[in-house]
C-alpha cells in the first residue's frame, strides 16, 4: 500500500454551531470555509473551519447533533485535535491570547521534542497546539490572510492526533500493520507514531491508560479522524486491502469535496480515509465567500427550501468585514 499521506481532517461534535463558529473564528482564527449539513441527517450542521483555502490537513469540522449528551471522557477514542503553529514564540503568543479570552488552558509543555500547549473550548473538547519549529515534515497550510490572528503565528494545520487506548499492543497492530505508520518515539505512557513524511501533520500520539472507563461520543468530543490520500484510485487500493484483510467498512462514499472510506479497524474508533480533492471552491462559493452560504452538494440541492426548514439560520458572512491582525503586547 501506499503510505497514508498524514492527517486529512478531524470531525467532533458541538452542542452549539454558533458558539463553536465564534471561537473558532473570533479566537482561534481558523476560516469557515463550508456550511453545509451532515449528508447522513440533513438537520444537522456540518461545519468545516480550515486554513486560508481550505487545503486537506487543516480542517476541523463539527456536528451539531440536537439533543446530545454530553461526551464522557475516557480510553480507547479519539481524545486530543493537535493544531500546528509556525514557532515556539506562537506557543507564548496563544499562551497570552488564551489568557485574555479566558480559554482554559495548561502552560506550555515539551513532548517529544516539540513545545506544545493544551487548551479546551466552551464544550470541554480537549486540543493541543505544536510548534513547527523544527518540523520538516508535511507541509503546513496557509494563515487565513483575512483573520484576526497575525500570520506568523496562525493556526496552520492538524496534527499530531492523540488516541488514548487500554490495549496499546492492539493499537500498534493496527497502526503499523493495517495502516502504514512506523513506531518512532516513546516517552512513558505515550508513543508517537508517523507515516509518508511524517512530522506533525502525519503523527498520531498513543497514550495508554488503562485505568478509565471508556469513553463514550457527545458534545466535547471526537466523530472521528480521517487520513489523506492522493485520489480515487489510492481510495480503491484501501477498499481492496481492506477486503483481502476480512475488515468491515464502508465502501466508496462520495461527499463531493471528497471521497471517503470509513471503518473501525480499531474498534471504538471510526477512522476514515479522504481524498485531498476536489476541495471546497467550487460552484457554488468562490474563494471570497467561502463558508458565507449554506452550501449543499449537487445530490441535495433539489432539496433546499426543506433543509432551510430544518436547520437554523447561523449568520457567518465576513467578506465585508476587515479584522485588525491582534498582536498581545
Amino acid at each position: 500500500m501506499k503510505p497514508l499521506l498524514g492527517i486529512h481532517h478531524v470531525t467532533a461534535i458541538t452542542s452549539s454551531a454558533e458558539k463553536i463558529y465564534d471561537f473558532f473564528t473570533h479566537v482561534l482564527g481558523l476560516r469557515l470555509v463550508k456550511k453545509t449539513v451532515n449528508q447522513d441527517d440533513i438537520s444537522t450542521y456540518h461545519l468545516f473551519f480550515a486554513d486560508d483555502v481550505g487545503s486537506a490537513g487543516t480542517d476541523m469540522t463539527f456536528f451539531d447533533f440536537q439533543g446530545s449528551s454530553k461526551a464522557q471522557k475516557g480510553t480507547d477514542e479519539i481524545a486530543k485535535t493537535g493544531f500546528r503553529v509556525p514557532s515556539d514564540l506562537a506557543i507564548f503568543y496563544w499562551e497570552k491570547r488564551f489568557i485574555k479570552y479566558q480559554v482554559k488552558h495548561q502552560e506550555p509543555k515539551v513532548l517529544f521534542g516539540i513545545l506544545s500547549l493544551a487548551f479546551e473550548d466552551f464544550d470541554g473538547q480537549e486540543y493541543i497546539l505544536f510548534s513547527d519549529e523544527n518540523d520538516h515534515g508535511v507541509k503546513p497550510g496557509i494563515p487565513w490572510q483575512k483573520g484576526p490572528i497575525p500570520n506568523e503565528f496562525a493556526i496552520v494545520g492538524l496534527g499530531p492526533i492523540w488516541f488514548r487506548v487500554s490495549n496499546p499492543d492492539y493499537m500498534h497492530k493496527v497502526l503499523t500493520e493495517r495502516l502504514t505508520f512506523t513506531k518512532t518515539d516513546t516517552d512513558q505512557s505515550l508513543s508517537r507514531y508517523q507515516t509518508d513524511q511524517g512530522g506533525n501533520g502525519a503523527s498520531i500520539i498513543v497514550e495508554t491508560r488503562k485505568d478509565l472507563p471508556m469513553g463514550r461520543q457527545g458534545y466535547g468530543g471526537i466523530h472521528h479522524v480521517a487520513f489523506a490520500v492522493n485520489d480515487k484510485t489510492d481510495l480503491d487500493l484501501w477498499i481492496q486491502s481492506l477486503n483481502q484483510q476480512g475488515i468491515r467498512h464502508s465502501g466508496h462514499v462520495d461527499r463531493f469535496y471528497f471521497k471517503s472510506l470509513y471503518s473501525r479497524i480499531y474498534p471504538t474508533m471510526l477512522f476514515e480515509f479522504a481524498t485531498n480533492g476536489p476541495g471546497f471552491i467550487d460552484d457554488e462559493e468562490s474563494y471570497e465567500t467561502l463558508g458565507e452560504l449554506l452550501a449543499l452538494p449537487p445530490k441535495f440541492r433539489n432539496r433546499r427550501d426543506e433543509i432551510e426548514q430544518l436547520v437554523r439560520h447561523i449568520e457567518t458572512k465576513r467578506s465585508h468585514r476587515v479584522y485588525n491582525k491582534e498582536y498581545m503586547d
